[in-house]
């Protein structure tokens, strides 16, 4: 299997903190010594961020890779998400670019190797739209990969089938994909673990969460506890056989108050997996 050996991380935004001291409380709460990190508040409220790298080194917490955040985002529906996610707006698409330079500048000075975010939605068929939304992605690339990172796509707004005919269009080996199994589900975009298959040789990094579909076409489905929701874990784990890189893997939580114990609980379900 190709999990890598390392420990599984945590996304720092799934707890969240006020600031790097309660964040490395929270991590250690969760049992992980492991995060994905929300680069995006370094750059937005450097007062208060900017020691966040100190003190995780500090705990001994590493740094698995980062996360950016694009300008606008709103995902009150899926019509909102839609309009407003990722680099497809013209409206936000300067703030965008101007914070994932500043983003990649951060990973490149501190050696991460792997960021993830959402594209937005893509189209299908090829189209002038399309077209630029390759252009925007391309020029995202450019940056991190200047400062020696790869950037990852998040699953989930689009089929597995269009993200892998998008990315094989794209042609860059800097860009790859951050599998969600729970979006897969929360979007109605099919079935997590035969997406697996189509998404296979993208894939950089896999987010531990769960959902249930939605009953009500239009409308979100329902994140819930990783264990308790559609994923077919046990399936989910032995589809990422096929996938030819060393994958890390990052619980994320984004729903409820119980956020640590349901993380505690993610963990230890990726335990068993990896043991079984």
């Amino acid at each position: 299997m190709p999990i890598s050996a390392a420990p599984s991380a945590v996304c720092s935004w799934s707890l969240q903190a006020s600031d790097p001291a309660e964040l490395v409380t929270r991590v250690k709460a969760t049992g992980a010594n492991a995060v994905q990190l929300a680069l995006t508040p370094i750059v937005e409220s450097p007062q208060r961020w900017s020691g966040v790298f100190d003190a995780l080194g500090q705990a001994g917490i590493e740094v698995a890779s980062g996360m950016l955040e694009t300008v606008g985002e709103d995902y009150s529906t899926l019509e909102t998400i839609r309009a407003t996610g990722g680099v497809v707006p013209d409206a936000s698409w300067s703030a965008t670019r101007a914070r994932a330079a500043e983003v990649a500048r951060i990973a490149g000075s501190h050696r991460i190797g792997l960021v993830t975010f959402h594209a937005g939605f893509i189209p299908h068929e090829a189209s002038a739209t399309r077209a630029k939304l390759f252009d925007r992605l391309r020029e995202v690339g450019d940056l991190f990969a200047n400062e020696g990172a790869r950037i990852a796509l998040e699953t989930g707004q689009e089929s597995a089938d269009t993200l892998a005919q998008a990315l094989d269009a794209l042609g860059e080996d800097s860009i790859g994909v951050n599998f969600d199994p729970a979006n897969m589900i929360l979007y109605g975009m099919g079935d997590p673990v035969r997406a697996v298959a189509s998404l296979a040789p993208r894939i950089l990094q896999v987010h531990i969460k769960d959902a249930l579909p939605t009953v009500t076409a239009g409308t979100w489905g329902s994140e819930v506890c990783v264990g308790t929701g559609a994923v077919d874990w046990s399936a989910f784990f032995a589809a990422l056989a096929a996938v030819p890189a060393s994958l890390r893997l990052a619980v994320e939580r984004e729903a409820g108050d119980q956020r640590v114990p349901d993380i505690r609980a993610a963990l230890a379900l990726v335990e068993r997996c990896r043991s079984s």
